[in-house]
């Protein structure tokens, strides 16, 4: 099968507190990993007030003492806003507790607004120029002894915690392909630049010490339910969650409402958020299953990672069941 894994940005639902956003963050990482999902990641967003992780490292190693064998990492750690010296130790030290369970998603951008990215950095200068140079140091970092320098990361030394290269756009899948890592593309909410982003990073493809061939992860939006309306109603809730990000009312995840009840501020917003919302698979497992593999078939992922913006969380944990048992029987014969 397909290997399908979680991302989730850890929202605070309509009528839950931080404390307990943090817990159902646990509770669907518990369930995905008793569903049989891969891995599970946990983005980095600071100064939103409708979600929980902008400490991810720490959201990291609460979800790693709390599950058993899933993967759990980061998708991903903003590198601009951080030292790769101290994320190396920060992850270094998570790989030596919890050994072989540890990944490191990194991206370029803030994941905030300017404000925030200049108070995070401390100065107005433009960090990301300094991407690629950063990222090699990270890896470095966790290479072996007799390729560090004077300065080492400790724990970090020989670890090897696997980096995975995310982007929204082209700029990374250049990257991610001279440095010859696996490419994770962030279709859930930029999906216009997904297949130029795509055919860059495996035409350009160097093989690396980690990596042979390119290996592509295609993140998207996945609502499953026992019926097409029924889906269509909970996605809902995913399509107000992405009309506050557009107006910035910062509203925590409300519960669904058909389409025709969702209050658009204009017609240019409405289509924002669907286009934004384009690489959505929504619908009854019958029908997830052929967007899916229409969708599959274009992009030819080797891994596909899911975000599910479910007001209700026992019908999100269907959901996941529900995409894992499409993953689990798709052939991929038509490829």
């Amino acid at each position: 099968m397909i290997p399908v894994s979680v991302l989730n940005l850890v929202p605070i639902r309509e009528g839950q507190n931080r404390a307990q956003a943090i817990e159902s963050m646990i509770e669907l990482a518990q369930e995905t990993e008793r569903i049989g999902y891969t891995r599970y990641w946990i983005a980095e967003h600071h100064n939103m007030p409708s979600l929980v992780s902008s400490a991810t490292q720490v959201l990291i190693g609460h979800t790693l003492a709390h599950t058993n064998k899933i993967r759990v990492g980061s998708g991903g750690v903003m590198l601009p806003n951080h030292s790769p010296l101290l994320v190396a130790e920060q992850y270094g030290t998570l790989a030596t507790i919890y050994p072989d369970r540890v990944d490191l998603g990194i991206g370029r951008a803030p994941g905030t607004d300017r404000p925030t990215a200049t108070a995070l950095r401390r100065n107005e200068r433009n960090l990301s120029l300094n991407y690629p140079n950063d990222v090699q140091m990270l890896q470095r970092y966790f290479r072996s002894s007799d390729e560090q320098g004077y300065v080492r990361a400790f724990p970090g030394v020989g670890l090897n915690v696997p980096i995975y290269m995310l982007g929204s756009s082209t700029e990374s899948a250049h990257l991610a392909a001279e440095l010859g890592l696996p490419f994770a593309f962030a279709a859930h909410f930029a999906p216009r630049l997904m297949d130029a982003a795509l055919e860059i990073y495996r035409r350009e493809f160097k093989p690396s010490d980690v990596l042979e061939k390119p290996y592509v992860i295609v993140c998207l939006n996945v609502i499953a339910a026992d019926t097409d309306e029924e889906a269509r109603f909970l996605a809902g809730s995913q399509q107000q969650f992405i009309a506050n990000i557009i107006k910035n009312t910062r509203q925590p995840l409300q519960p669904p409402v058909t389409e025709t009840h969702i209050q658009w501020g204009s017609e240019q917003e409405q289509a924002a958020v669907n286009e934004m919302l384009a690489c959505s698979l929504i619908g009854s497992k019958a029908s997830v299953a052929a967007q899916f593999e229409a969708l599959q078939i274009r992009l030819r992922a080797d891994e596909i990672m899911v975000v599910s913006y479910i007001y209700y969380q026992q019908k999100q944990y269907h959901s996941y069941r529900l995409f894992h048992e499409i993953a689990s029987s798709y052939q991929p014969s038509s490829l």
